[in-house]
């Protein structure tokens, strides 16, 4: 499981003032939870850059007045103009103590129906389980090497451990191979030159019935 290593300085206030005066100097105010007891602290924006930016599912090392807090990221808040982070949640990881986190999705395999021109979108790409620090994985897989044109892979498909509770429903796709629509559209030609041709077969028999 791949871990940031931050440094963060702990925060000797924790109203709005000194949240202000936190960002003035432009550094992020944080906020880690979940353990014995609730460490405020502050780190550069830059430090976190690897854990925020990124598809992937990373856990949080933070050093704080020499302590190692091992973390997941829980909530992060952005400026609504400028984007910058504004504010961040972690959760301590407590050994045998139950958290809620987002995984990222992988699939397995080549679907048949991508080989026959069609297109595979992905619906889902994190979901939400429930486990112990010790079961965490970095992602989850999905086979999709069944899946055929116009099929779908829902969330039950999703190979979890018996550690693991899959928080979000069951039945809501996560990924579909749909029809293109120059498919379609030469299927539906195809169609039509089909009909076209059982009807002239039909009006030429038709028309040898009444010759005879």
């Amino acid at each position: 499981m791949e871990s940031v290593v931050i440094s963060a300085n702990a925060r000797p206030g924790t109203g709005k003032k000194a949240t202000k005066a936190t960002r003035n100097e432009g550094l992020v105010p944080c906020v880690i939870y979940g353990g014995e007891q609730v460490i405020h602290c502050s780190g550069n924006p830059l430090a976190f850059r690897d854990l925020i930016y990124t598809p992937a599912f990373k856990l949080a090392e933070i050093t704080v007045d020499g302590k190692v807090y091992k973390c997941v990221l829980q909530d992060i808040t952005f400026h609504p103009v400028t984007g910058d982070i504004v504010h961040i949640d972690f959760l301590e990881l407590v050994e045998g103590q139950s958290l809620k986190v987002m995984i990222p999705i992988r699939f397995k395999g080549i679907a048949p129906g991508v080989k026959t021109g069609g297109r595979l979108n992905q619906k889902v790409r994190r979901v939400k389980i429930k486990t112990t620090p010790d079961s965490l994985v970095p992602e989850l897989f999905v086979d999709i090497s069944n899946l055929k044109l116009n099929e779908s892979v829902r969330v039950r498909d999703i190979e979890v451990t018996d550690k693991m509770e899959v928080m979000t429903s069951m039945s809501i796709p996560v990924a579909t191979v749909e029809t293109p629509r120059a498919l379609r559209s030469a299927a539906a030609g195809e169609e039509e030159e089909e009909d076209g041709a059982e009807g002239e077969a039909a009006a030429e028999g038709a028309e040898a019935a009444a010759a005879e």
